[in-house]
């Protein structure tokens, strides 16, 4: 196969991931205590060129690229004050701790809401944990006191989806909660519009390139068919 052909073949995958993560980024512009994700790309080393007869080198070429990883940003986003009595977020570092089907998962989001049994839950009906674990029992009042939430210090947090990470509790955070308020979304919306169209362009200039090396090969055999 044409080299070529491989190099813009995985530009473009490279580039489908990109859209991919950045149009996740886009559609949680606005969720609460969301982090924003940014792939990292690594080239496959290059191909050194020999001449056949002699085997000196001839030089090098590139291989392409892959994608490397999907590293999240898990740096504070700022806060927004709602005024709801069970709306909750961590300043500073630190996360959530809930009791999920899947066991404890951390998240930023603190929209969190009253259940039948009058305990506090997230978005997705899962207990919200004190520090030691045990689930919080919400007030007549419908209110909770800020100082009975958990704030977990988790090493290695990856992202699990619906917002939350999984990871290692090594402790107390260092944030404090702040109710009635909650965190924004990290993503930028203008910011992550602007990489979704260079992404879009380079994927193009990938199918331009397969497109005129195809024509090339095309050509090519015509011209050896009609030899002679």
């Amino acid at each position: 196969m044409d080299v070529g052909l491989y190099i813009a073949a995985q530009g473009m995958l490279v580039e489908q991931v990109r859209q991919d993560q950045l149009a996740n980024d886009l559609a949680n512009a606005s969720t609460p205590g969301y982090k924003s994700d940014h792939s990292t790309q690594q080239d496959f080393g290059s191909l050194l060129l020999a001449n056949t007869s002699t085997g000196q080198p001839v030089g090098v070429i590139d291989t392409g690229v892959r994608v490397d990883s999907i590293v999240t940003n898990l740096s504070p986003a700022g806060l927004r004050s709602t005024g709801q009595p069970l709306d909750f977020a961590v300043a500073g570092d630190g996360f959530f701790g809930v009791r999920t089907p899947q066991g404890v998962l951390y998240t930023r989001d603190g929209q969190f809401h009253a259940n039948s049994q009058s305990l506090l839950v997230d978005g997705q009906g899962n207990e919200v944990l004190d520090q030691n674990g045990a689930p919080i029992t919400v007030s007549a009042k419908g209110t909770v006191p800020a100082s009975a939430l958990g704030v977990f210090n988790v090493t290695g947090a990856t992202k699990q989806g619906y917002n939350y990470f999984k990871g290692a509790a090594a402790g107390r955070a260092t944030g404090t909660v702040q109710q009635g308020s909650l965190e924004d979304s990290s993503v930028d919306p203008v910011n992550t519009m602007v990489d979704m169209i260079a992404s879009l362009r380079a994927y193009e200039s990938g199918q331009k390139a397969i497109s005129s090396i195809d024509e090339t090969l095309q050509a090519s055999a015509q011209s050896v068919g009609s030899m002679g």
